[in-house]
């Protein structure tokens, strides 16, 4: 069906993307807003694409996306969506913060897709409301900006600006998005579209394991790592842990061999590292500190763990290392 063009209905989007964002955060973006114009035969959504100089902008995985131009202080339209991703501090000075600040007025919601808070917060924007940001840098951004109230939410609407916290949120609020303006019945079909069929409330928590199938299939399983995820900077004994799952550690030890193939206790010392790891190489926190959170008490003892883990120190990962970016990843 050919697109009826109704300008009353069309929704006016700018969408800023900053280099070194995520394809993924990208995708989940314009793809709703494709198939909300497919499925209604209109015009719902028109967008342009601008970054912060006007270039074509290098995403994570190397694709360069070619842009509409530069995002300037006169922009205007009904939504404002800012993807940002890695060393934001390079893509985005005080130049673009003021061009936020300004441009801001001009738009009925602003949002910030995973590091896109970060632009928020900087820009004072937000100061006194709620928002979120992706869980491996949650508590960063709350100390960075103690005058927001931060959620570790999914998504976070509060008023006109919106937060997400990484590339399947995203989704989830573009399909919010759609609901408020064009109801649940094109939100329903844009879903069906891809097949997303676990569609998640905004005040659902950011895990940090994807657990897929797991939760419905073992749901002692999923109960256990949920328990794990809360607890790894103060890790519980694996006796501790089944006591508060309300089971036998030997029956715990037996769901983790059936289903991983490993004991709980080295499942839990793997999301532990993997949490370190990315602390030391997408963050500059001390080594120290990166122990701490991935609750070694001693520095001697984390250095050890991490290495036989990954194969090099801490130290060795940050600066370059073997470029190995989370190949132990759990295979769930």
């Amino acid at each position: 069906m050919a697109p009826k063009h109704s300008s009353e209905r069309t929704v006016d989007i700018v969408l800023v993307i900053l280099p070194e964002s995520s394809i993924m955060s990208l995708a989940s973006v314009l793809d709703p807003m494709r198939a909300a114009n497919r499925v209604s035969g209109d015009v719902l959504f028109r967008w342009r694409i601008l970054s912060p100089n006007g270039e074509p902008v290098l995403l994570t995985c190397g694709v360069s996306i070619a842009v509409d131009g530069r995002f300037t202080a006169t922009e205007q339209g009904d939504v404002l969506l800012l993807i940002g991703g890695f060393n934001l501090e390079r893509h985005a000075g005080r130049r673009f913060i003021a061009s936020l600040q300004a441009a801001a007025g001009h738009f009925g919601v602003i949002a910030g897709i995973e590091s896109g808070c970060w632009l928020l917060g900087r820009s004072g924007l937000v100061n006194g409301r709620a928002a979120t940001a992706h869980w491996e840098e949650l508590e960063d951004f709350a100390q960075a900006f103690p005058d927001i109230s931060v959620r570790a939410d999914r998504f976070v609407t509060d008023g006109r600006f919106w937060t997400s916290g990484g590339a399947s949120p995203t989704f989830d609020m573009m399909l919010h998005l759609i609901r408020q303006r064009f109801g649940s019945a094109v939100a329903l079909d844009v879903a069906s579209i891809f097949v997303y069929d676990e569609t998640h409330a905004a005040t659902d928590a950011q895990p940090l394991v994807s657990l897929g199938r797991i939760e419905a299939m073992d749901p002692e399983i999923a109960a256990a790592i949920r328990l794990m995820e809360r607890t790894l900077d103060r890790p519980l004994s694996i006796a501790a842990l089944s006591v508060r799952l309300g089971l036998s550690q030997r029956k715990l030890e037996i769901l983790f061999a059936r289903v991983f193939g490993t004991s709980p206790g080295v499942y839990y010392l793997r999301l532990r590292l993997q949490a370190a790891y990315r602390l030391v190489r997408d963050t500059r926190l001390a080594i120290r500190d990166v122990a701490l959170r991935a609750g070694f008490d001693s520095l001697s003892t984390f250095s050890r763990a991490f290495k036989q883990h990954y194969g090099e120190s801490p130290m060795r990962a940050r600066n370059g290392g073997t470029a190995m970016r989370l190949d132990h990843a759990l295979d769930i």
